[in-house]
């Protein structure tokens, strides 16, 4: 038989002794010198050796400048270490006016004869004058490529105030003409006022309507959108000078963008243009800080054993959403091996790994907040459409989304395009713009606690429909309890009737609306299209039948008044009045269950939270928590129609002076007026129904058909032959007894009175 070759595995050990010990020398010399320590001092020996050997040469050639070059070189080494490579891509401006710096110091070197031929061929030598130009470039390409915000600004600046400085000043008047126009002055009435007009050059002509009056103010003043006129003549004396400074913003307004030629004219009305809206900076945050925070954040949940990464970061207006992926929980075990030297290795090998349960991370919210150093964070397990948790930490510095901002995304320009009326509703956590439609909502509902910009959401809702809508296209129905926040929309020609503060007014209106409700209907029936897109197809002008918008701003006072025919009127307008094209926006500082019942909420699928209080309110408005981690002071959670999960966003922010601009506007056009809409003999009167102007009881003839049978009659008798319960039919025996002016039933007869 051929003899067997030895394993390989066996070479070491049939070596002689001498050679496995030099083997183990060379191994343990080479980890030694590779060890970093070490090598990092050979590197530095090697390259102070070539300095030394070549320094001759290297004093030629660079002069004083081998500072700078030693210089650039620690700086990368130290950024190879610090692993930022990076920071030469992002911050590349930065470092390149440093090198335009440094050149400029190599250039002063050079002019002194310290630069070497580097510095000489630099500077070129033609003259000390070419050479100090060079130098002065060399440092002002340096100053704007490290602030070029800042030189921007400056240069502005400068020409802004060169530009003042060429303009042409009025000539001076001659002393004598002086006091002639002074004596004359003197000598007008006291109701004609002057207004003395600037040279041509500065002031171009300007229309007849658009010049301003000579006579006296109270004669041309426009109805002010705030105080009426019996008002007007009350508190004239102490009021004139805000009504004088209104008027003059009103109509500086007006000029600006009622006369102009490329507003939108839709039916003979003009829509108001965007510039209307004031512009709000955004404020940018700093891509280091949120980088630290990730890191931060990976750390704090290493610590408690839970293996994540953040890979996605949306910086938004008031949150920022960091974008976490579960990692791998892992089984290990130990494998012990007992090495060729005969030493013994343990090795852990991974026996199975599964994904990191959510539930692990959501419940360590409160341990992310104190490594965050933030008052509360809100964690979205999972995000929709993503696979990763989201964990929403607040910004040190909350950004105001303006109204304009939202409303020149491509979002709503999209959904303004598909419906009249598109909402802007904010910027979610993302910075993304987030846009509804009223018309698929179809109806919404808004709660949260004092402060938290309910009624700021509110004018921004209906901003937004006053910016695309004229008054024959959507009419409003306002009912302000608290009598101050809707009130500036009353001269808007929109109003169905004017702004509702009195709540028993109120709930006459809900009638009235539920019955133009039915009338709506039957004009689709007869027209034989189903909903009111149909119906205005191809009607213009007043012919079209405009969308109806129902804006209560406190339904808690309203639920107070009259709760069951409240939430009765409500819920029937909102199973049945979306194709009659009749919306609901509804607001109320206490969600609790006796205000939003669960009725109302089954017809209120779009809904928007503030914050709140407790649990228990976030529940009830949401049927979730999270509403009482928001931050107030617009920080909302929106949740759509066909959304599981709702969405945090940051609202609109609608200032006073935007809507009384805005007011102003509407109630400039006079050109003609949409038929005014008569609310008040379509009521139902309050003899007609129950107490106090109360709906009467459907079952009112049935029982007093009952009371003319029989002498004497019960409650009890009522709950037996109406079959209905106990508060019903003690309310019908109320009602029976008042209208017959005495007692129907007397004592001890309550059995046996009916016979």
């Amino acid at each position: 038989m051929p003899k067997r070759k030895p394993r390989a595995d066996n070479e070491f050990l049939n070596k002689p002794a001498r050679k496995r010990k030099r083997h183990s020398l060379l191994g343990g010399l080479f980890s030694f010198l590779w060890w970093p320590p070490v090598r990092n001092i050979i590197l530095l020996a090697i390259i102070g050796v070539v300095a030394w050997w070549q320094w001759e040469a290297l004093t030629g050639l660079f002069g004083w400048g081998l500072l700078f070059i030693a210089a650039a070189f620690i700086t990368i080494i130290v950024q190879v270490k610090r692993r930022k490579l990076s920071s030469f891509i992002l911050r590349l401006n930065r470092w390149l006016g440093t090198a335009a710096f440094v050149l400029a110091a190599w250039g002063i070197l050079a002019v002194l004869d310290l630069g070497g031929k580097f510095g000489d061929v630099l500077i070129m030598e033609p003259a000390p004058v070419v050479d100090i130009l060079i130098i002065i470039g060399l440092t002002i390409v340096g100053v704007v490529m490290v602030s070029p915000r800042a030189c921007i600004r400056l240069v502005a600046k400068f020409l802004s105030r060169l530009g003042v400085q060429f303009q042409r000043r009025p000539a001076k008047v001659p002393r004598y003409l002086e006091k002639q126009l002074d004596a004359e002055r003197a000598a007008m009435p006291p109701h004609i006022q002057l207004h003395p007009r600037p040279p041509i050059e500065e002031k171009p002509p300007m229309p007849h309507e658009m010049e301003q009056p000579t006579v006296r103010p109270e004669k041309v003043m426009p109805k002010s959108p705030l105080v009426t006129p019996s008002e007007r003549e009350t508190v004239a004396g102490a009021t004139a000078l805000t009504t004088q400074e209104l008027r003059q913003v009103a109509q500086e307004v007006w000029k600006k963008y009622g006369q102009s030629s490329d507003l939108v004219v839709v039916d003979g009305w003009r829509l108001p243009p965007i510039d209307i809206l004031d512009t709000t900076p955004e404020i940018e945050f700093s891509e280091a800080d949120n980088v630290h925070r990730a890191k931060i954040i990976e750390d704090a949940l290493a610590s408690y054993g839970v293996e994540t990464k953040v890979v996605q970061i949306n910086a938004g207006p008031t949150v920022t959403q960091f974008g976490v992926e579960p990692g791998w929980d892992r089984k290990l075990r130990e494998r012990k091996e007992r090495g060729k030297n005969g030493e013994v290795t343990v090795t852990l090998e991974e026996v199975s790994k599964t994904r990191v349960k959510v539930d692990r991370i959501t419940s360590l919210a409160n341990d992310l907040a104190l490594a965050l150093a933030a008052p509360s964070i809100r964690i979205e397990a999972p995000v929709p459409g993503k696979s990763m948790v989201g964990i929403e930490v607040p910004n040190t510095s909350i950004g105001v989304v303006s109204l304009r901002g939202v409303i020149e995304s491509s979002t709503y320009q999209k959904q303004q395009a598909r419906s009249k009326l598109a909402l802007a509703l904010g910027k979610g956590a993302g910075g993304e713009s987030i846009t509804g439609d009223l018309t698929r909502m179809p109806h919404l509902l808004i709660a949260g606690a004092t402060g938290s910009g309910k009624t700021v959401c509110l004018n921004a809702v209906i901003s937004c429909l006053l910016l695309n809508n004229t008054p024959f296209d959507t009419r409003f129905i306002m009912i302000d309890p608290k009598r101050v926040e809707l009130t500036p929309y009353n001269s808007i020609p929109h109003l169905a009737t004017p702004v509702i503060v009195d709540t028993s007014k109120a709930l006459s209106t809900l009638r009235w609306l539920s019955q133009e409700m039915d009338q709506r209907y039957q004009k689709l029936a007869s027209a034989g299209v189903r909903n009111i897109e149909g119906y205005n197809k191809n009607r213009e002008g007043a012919d079209k039948l405009p969308y109806m918008v129902l804006v209560i701003d406190e339904l808690a006072d309203l639920m107070m008044t009259s709760f069951d025919e409240v939430e009765h009127t409500l819920c029937r307008l909102a199973q049945l009045a979306r194709a009659t094209g009749i919306h609901l926006v509804v607001a109320t500082q206490r969600p609790s269950v006796d205000v939003v019942t669960g009725l109302i909420k089954a017809n209120f699928p779009t809904r928007i939270s503030f914050a709140v209080t407790s649990q228990v309110d976030s529940r009830t408005i949401l049927d979730s928590t999270g509403a009482e981690k928001l931050l107030g002071k617009g920080d909302m959670l929106y949740m759509p129609t066909e959304a599981a999960k709702p969405k945090r966003l940051q609202g609109c922010f609608v200032s006073d002076p935007e809507v009384e601009r805005l007011v102003y506007f509407w109630n400039s056009q006079k050109e003609q007026e949409a038929a005014p809409i008569k609310i008040e003999p379509l009521v139902i009167p309050a003899t007609m129904g129950g107490r106090g102007g109360q709906q009467e009881d459907p079952l009112m003839d049935a029982a007093r058909e009952l009371a003319q049978e029989h002498d004497h009659i019960s409650t009890s008798y009522l709950q037996r032959k109406l079959h209905i319960g106990y508060p019903r039919a003690a309310r019908i025996m109320e009602q029976i007894e008042e209208e017959m002016g005495g007692e129907v039933v007397g004592e001890g007869e309550e059995e046996t009175g009916a016979g």
